[in-house]
């Protein structure tokens, strides 16, 4: 799942964040609500863990912004109940106060990324390919292909596109949170593994400079 963190506590966000990481999230982090604002333009994510009292842009705003297109868990240091009623007033999915257990925090993100799942998405099928994204299922002409977390989702965002490109950009933004480190590198490394695990015939081809396509 993709997490972003919104926390003008500059440490208490990236130690968060390094934590998410341990679980397989793939996580951002911005410091302000005027940033927070701007990702949601162009990046979808999961859950938003947000503090409502933040710079530049406050977090009943940011709330606000990202209520109809992620789960939200506002963060805050009042813990009275006028507070928190406030918090869900404002469409805020959960509430969460300061200092909270790290363990806490981890549970209710993941209960909240299950609600935000919507009807078993699709089969996907190419070139005899077949991936069930609600089972994590791979199989080629009926023979099962072990991937890994990474290799998953790299094959789902190919086949989705149905033979279009997808550039290395936007594949290590959909599958790598901005953090990760290799950039194309570990794309490429990837690429390479999930390519022997399909087989010959080779269906997934690169596009130099551009990206790849299957």
């Amino acid at each position: 799942m993709r997490v972003l963190i919104v926390e003008d506590e500059e440490q208490l966000a990236d130690a968060v964040a390094r934590g998410l990481r341990l679980h397989a999230m793939a996580v951002d982090v911005v410091y302000d609500g005027r940033e927070a604002l701007e990702r949601a333009g162009y990046v979808d994510y999961d859950v938003v863990v947000l503090d409502r009292d933040l710079p530049e842009v406050h977090g009943d705003d940011v709330c606000a912004e990202f209520r109809h297109r992620s789960r939200v868990i506002m963060l805050t240091a009042a813990g009275q109940v006028h507070d928190r009623v406030d918090g869900l007033t404002l469409g805020a999915d959960d509430y969460l106060v300061k200092p909270f257990a790290f363990t806490e925090l981890v549970a209710r993100i993941r209960t909240l990324a299950r609600r935000s799942l919507r009807v078993a998405p699709p089969v996907l099928e190419r070139a005899g390919i077949r991936l069930d994204p609600a089972r994590r299922a791979v199989t080629r002409d009926g023979r099962p292909i072990g991937l890994n977390r990474k290799e998953f989702d790299l094959l789902r965002e190919l086949l989705a596109a149905d033979g279009d490109l997808v550039t290395s950009a936007e594949l290590r933004r959909r599958v790598w949170d901005e953090y990760a480190e290799g950039g194309t590198g570990v794309l490429r490394v990837a690429i390479t593994s999930l390519r022997k695990k399909l087989g010959a015939p080779p269906v997934l081809h690169n596009v130099p400079g551009k990206g790849y396509r299957l």
